[in-house]
């Protein structure tokens, strides 16, 4: 079982940066492939970016590649989120989520557990 509880989320203006934490329970998170999904109101919840269980390989949806970047601290079982150069249509409910399989990917459904997010605002 693994609990995730993220944090970092907040109002920010258009261009500026936020960094998401999500911390993680349990001594077996090397094991689990990570990965950030957001919601905004209104619409379904998407893919963002992904981490394998090492940190070696990375995927990011294509709306936030270049400007967003997934990493991970497994000494401190930490999942990060650095977003750069933010857009108003950032705006959202940002959750992470963890994986019992040590590949990335995209799918709600390949997800195991989840956090209960943190809102971030972008005001144009």
């Amino acid at each position: 079982q693994v609990q995730l509880v993220e944090s970092g989320g907040g109002l920010v203006q258009a261009g500026g940066s936020l960094r998401l934490s999500c911390a993680a329970s349990g001594r077996t998170f090397n094991r689990y492939a990570m990965g950030w999904f957001r919601q905004a109101p209104g619409k379904e919840r998407e893919f963002v970016a992904s981490l394998s269980w090492m940190g070696g390989s990375t995927d990011y949806a294509a709306s936030v590649r270049g400007r967003f970047t997934i990493s991970r601290d497994n000494a401190k079982n930490t999942l990060f989120l650095q977003m750069n150069s933010l857009r108003p249509e950032d705006t959202a409910v940002y959750i992470c989520a963890a994986r019992n399989n040590p590949n990335t990917a995209r799918g709600i459904y390949q997800y195991d557990y989840w956090g209960q997010g943190t809102q971030v605002t972008v005001s144009s």
